[in-house]
C-alpha cells in the first residue's frame, strides 16, 4: 500500500479498537467485506457478521456473504426482515431509505445486544456523503458507528486497500438494495422486487458487469449497463434476447438508458424537482 493508504488502514484500525467488540452489517458488497476483514484482522473472535435476508436483498449476494464468512472463520447471523411489514415502505416516500435502515439497524443492534457486541458498525464511505442518502439519518439516530467513513476512504481507496488483502470483492460490481429501483412514489412489491432481481441476474448471466434494471409505472423496465458495454447490449441478438426475457418476467415494456449506468439516478427526478 501507498504510505497514504497505510495511513487509513491503521486509523481504521483504530476506530475498530476503540469499539473493543462489533457487529458488522454485512451484504457481501464492496465495502462491507473490507470492513468485516479488517475488523476480524483487528478483533479477532469479537466481532459477529450480521446479515439481513429481505426482499431487496438478492439471494446470490447472501449466498456469497455466507460463504465469506465461511472461508474466513467469521460467525454470522442471518436474520429475516420483511420490508413489507415496515409502516410506509410499500408506498416509497422520498424517506424510504430511513424508514428502512430505522428498521433493519435497529434490528442489527438488537442482535449486538444479545451477543454482548459493544458497537454495530456499517460500510458507508467518504463518497456516499454526495448524494441525496436519508439512511444516513437513520444510521446517526441509532448510534451507528461508520468506520470507513471516519477513516476518510473513498470507494476507489476502499478498493484498492482490498486488493492488496487479496478480497476477491475489489472488482465486483457496486450493488444497493432492489428497492432503489423504484421511482420515488410508486408502489413497491415482493412481485416486482423479484422482477427486478431476475432480470438484473439475466443480465450479469450475459456477461454484463455493471447494471441496474429501474422499474417506471409498473412495468417498464429502463436498463442501465456501463457506458462500454453499450454497443454489446444494443446487438441485434443480444438486445431481442433481452427483451424476449425481461417480457417473460412481466415487464411489457424494455428500454435502455443511453446515459449508462450511474449511481443514484433515481434521485435526478428528486433533484430536478427541487430546483
Amino acid at each position: 500500500m501507498d504510505s497514504t493508504l497505510v495511513e487509513k488502514y491503521q486509523c481504521l484500525q483504530n476506530e475498530l479498537k476503540t469499539a473493543g467488540s462489533a457487529a458488522v452489517a454485512f451484504s457481501g458488497g464492496v465495502d462491507s467485506t473490507l470492513l468485516l476483514k479488517v475488523a476480524k484482522d483487528t478483533l479477532g473472535e469479537r466481532v459477529l457478521a450480521v446479515t439481513v435476508a429481505s426482499g431487496s436483498f438478492p439471494e446470490r449476494e447472501r449466498n456469497e456473504a455466507g460463504e465469506f464468512c465461511r472461508q474466513h472463520g467469521i460467525q454470522q447471523v442471518v436474520c429475516q426482515l420483511n420490508e413489507m411489514d415496515i409502516p410506509g415502505f410499500a408506498e416509497n416516500p422520498k424517506n424510504r431509505c430511513y424508514l428502512c435502515k430505522r428498521e433493519l439497524f435497529q434490528t442489527i443492534r438488537d442482535i449486538a445486544q444479545e451477543y454482548g457486541m459493544n458497537a454495530v458498525l456499517e460500510g458507508s464511505n467518504v463518497d456516499d456523503e454526495g448524494d441525496y442518502r436519508p439512511g444516513m439519518a437513520a444510521i446517526q439516530e441509532l448510534g451507528v458507528l461508520s468506520p470507513l467513513r471516519q477513516a476518510g476512504l473513498t470507494k476507489a481507496e476502499i478498493r484498492q486497500m482490498s486488493k492488496e488483502l487479496g478480497l476477491p470483492t475489489w472488482e465486483k460490481p457496486s450493488f444497493a438494495c432492489l428497492a432503489s429501483r423504484f421511482v420515488y412514489g410508486e408502489g413497491i412489491t415482493k412481485e416486482r422486487l423479484h422482477m427486478v432481481e431476475q432480470a438484473e441476474g439475466l443480465l450479469m448471466e450475459m456477461g454484463f458487469r455493471q447494471v441496474r434494471v429501474r422499474i417506471h409505472g409498473g412495468n417498464m423496465a429502463r436498463i442501465e449497463v456501463l457506458p462500454g458495454e453499450l454497443g454489446r447490449l444494443l446487438e441485434p441478438a443480444i438486445r431481442e434476447a433481452i427483451s424476449r426475457e425481461l417480457k417473460s418476467l412481466g415487464f411489457i415494456y424494455v428500454t435502455v438508458d443511453l446515459q449508462g449506468y450511474r449511481t443514484g439516478s433515481m434521485n435526478e427526478t428528486f433533484w430536478s424537482a427541487k430546483g
